[in-house]
């Protein structure tokens, strides 16, 4: 078992647009534009994006120093991986389902 953090909330809204607006007027948040599909949150207290996606739950994403480690240890807890390491721009992740049904991530900066 490794440690890993809570460290980004991804939102995923078919409505980006709105979606980022009401943040922005509701919460004050700002965001920085990362292509048409997605926005990465600026000034919430803790990391966060929206994707443009079918609505879903949020995604709450894990960091660690060591993803082939991370991957071990929640496949050897007993996760489903849902998606397979991939790259992204500034790092990799995974993502998963623990035995409950949430859908969860891992990412590094490696």
């Amino acid at each position: 078992m490794i440690k890993l953090p809570i460290d980004y909330i991804e939102f995923a809204s078919p409505k980006l647009e709105d979606t980022q607006a009401f943040f922005a007027a509701a919460f004050g948040w700002s965001f920085e534009e990362y292509g048409p599909d997605y926005r990465d949150i600026q000034g919430a207290g803790t990391g966060g994006g929206i994707e443009r996606a079918p609505h879903r739950a949020p995604l709450v994403v894990l960091k660690t120093d060591d993803l082939d480690a991370a991957l071990k240890s929640v496949t050897d807890a007993g996760a489903v991986i849902t998606k397979d390491v991939f790259a992204f721009p500034g790092g990799r992740r995974f993502q998963f389902t623990e035995p409950g049904g949430t859908e969860m991530a891992v990412w590094a900066t490696e």
